[in-house]
């Protein structure tokens, strides 16, 4: 999806690329190409459930904390 923006009448040029850029940074296509630009490999078994085992861990913390 590419991102487009038509320039008002009475719009100048800066406000226009300042809105270009806002729809650009929300549309998050820039992470993707950021993250694209080198490789990255798969994660392993071992990573993927260590990383899940510290995601409850810090989800039950927060959740614990809420009301402190």
């Amino acid at each position: 999806m590419k991102v487009t923006i038509w320039k008002n009448d009475k719009e100048s040029n800066e406000r226009a690329i300042t809105r270009f850029n806002k729809k650009v940074q929300s549309s998050r296509k820039l992470l993707e190409v950021r993250a694209g630009r080198y490789y990255q490999k798969p994660p392993t078994k071992r990573y993927t459930r260590e990383a899940a085992v510290m995601r409850d861990y810090y989800r039950s913390k927060r959740e614990r904390n809420r009301f402190y």
